[in-house]
């Protein structure tokens, strides 16, 4: 017999987003949580205003997301052997999709099936965030099943997202298991190698799901002179110069990650002569370009995110399309633009009307040739559109 799980029961006419799968529960779509005592991370049971059932969840009434779902299964609990199960299946999927690299994603949140776990390997360590009440909750259970997929590599976690904060979760880091004497991770994507920052670098410390554009895009960069803006440690960088690139440029605010950069070009033996850095902010220095009279033949645009809330849409609209205008500017003849968005919040058919709109002040022509996206490691489940939160352009621009 199961066991008594507590209710989270939904207001009327709230429960068609769950019918449909979607795995977020919001504040204002309760009636009544009928256990008031409950723990961030605790399991509960959804349930409609007619006492329905629709799934099992984890509650963090702290958060705006006051419910997210794990399984749509009255039969399912979310147990150990739940969480084992979900972590074969994500791994056995990239086992047969992901070639040519030692490093992926190798979970990816609610489109894997656990809200809020992120699993990455680099090669010879894997690092992990747990961004949610629930997946936190689940930590030791969750590094003990990884320890028995991988027992010979050491876990990192890197939970130092702002997202935790929206869960009332204090940053963490630091090692759940095994060590790691080394100071960066050396990993192999293609025929490029980098190094990565797991303990202070972005994300959990490199940009795995930009891995296949990367590599579409390699083929664009022979004998050309490319802009790399926020290039972070220079991944379209160090694939332009083993492709043929003439000479690379690379722009950053951060001077350990430019730092990291010379060491990924040493890395790859390829000569500093064909490698130029600039720290500082990209608006300010291409302007700087522009005034000088500099241009270049492949620019790529990787910003951060500028959209974090509904609250900075307009804002943050109204930096990618300066920030466009800026590059469409430096282009020369018959250049590249490759442009992208990381904020899941600016849906991609408004992120091509910016670069459209960018174009037209520019009094530039850009054909697009290819929509880009996350690799294939960050899936979309069919569900939770928002998984899709990468967004690229590539076009030619005359």
């Amino acid at each position: 017999m199961l066991k008594k799980i507590p209710k989270v029961i939904l207001k009327p006419e709230r429960e068609k987003s769950l019918l449909r799968k979607h795995p977020w529960v919001f504040s204002g779509a309760i009636q009544k949580i009928e256990k008031k005592d409950l723990i961030p991370g605790d399991i509960v049971q959804v349930v409609s205003s007619g006492n329905n059932f629709l799934g099992y969840g984890t509650i963090n009434i702290n958060s705006q997301i006051v419910v997210r779902i794990w399984s749509y299964n009255q039969e399912i609990l979310i147990d150990r052997d739940f969480i084992r199960e979900k972590l074969s299946a994500a791994f056995n999927l990239r086992n047969r999709l992901i070639k040519n690299t030692n490093s992926l994603r190798l979970f990816f949140s609610e489109s894997d099936g656990i809200p809020g776990l992120i699993i990455d390997k680099y090669n010879d360590i894997i690092v992990c965030q747990f961004l949610t009440a629930g997946a936190d909750q689940r930590k030791n259970d969750i590094t003990d099943i990884i320890n028995e997929f991988f027992p010979d590599i050491p876990i990192y976690e890197r939970s130092d997202s702002e997202m935790r904060k929206t869960e009332a979760l204090a940053k963490q880091s630091g090692f759940l298991s095994g060590d790691y004497k080394k100071d960066f991770a050396e990993i192999k994507e293609n025929n490029c190698k980098f190094y990565v920052d797991f303990k202070k670098g972005h994300k959990t410390g490199f940009y795995l799901d930009q891995r296949d554009n990367r590599e579409f895009t390699a083929n664009l960069f022979d004998k050309k002179k490319i802009l790399n803006c926020f290039s972070y440690t220079g991944g379209f960088s160090i694939y332009a110069l083993i492709s043929g690139a003439e000479q690379a440029v690379n722009i950053d605010e951060s001077e350990d990650a430019l730092n990291l950069l010379e060491k990924n070009l040493e890395l790859n033996n390829i000569s500093p002569a064909k490698n130029r850095n600039i720290r500082g902010n990209a608006f300010h220095i291409l302007r700087d370009m522009a005034d000088k009279g500099e241009k270049f033949d492949v620019i790529v645009l990787d910003p951060p995110k500028f959209i974090k809330s509904k609250n900075h849409i307009i804002s943050g609209a109204r930096g990618y399309k300066d920030i466009n205008i800026l590059a469409l500017k430096l282009l020369n003849k018959n250049g590249i633009l490759l442009t992208f968005s990381c904020s899941g919040l600016l849906e991609r058919d408004l992120f091509q009307k910016i670069v459209a709109d960018a174009a037209l002040d520019a009094k530039k022509d850009a054909k697009i040739i290819k929509y880009l996206s996350q690799g294939i490691d960050h899936p979309i489940s069919s569900n939770f559109p928002e998984a899709l939160y990468l967004k690229g352009l590539l076009c030619a621009v005359e």
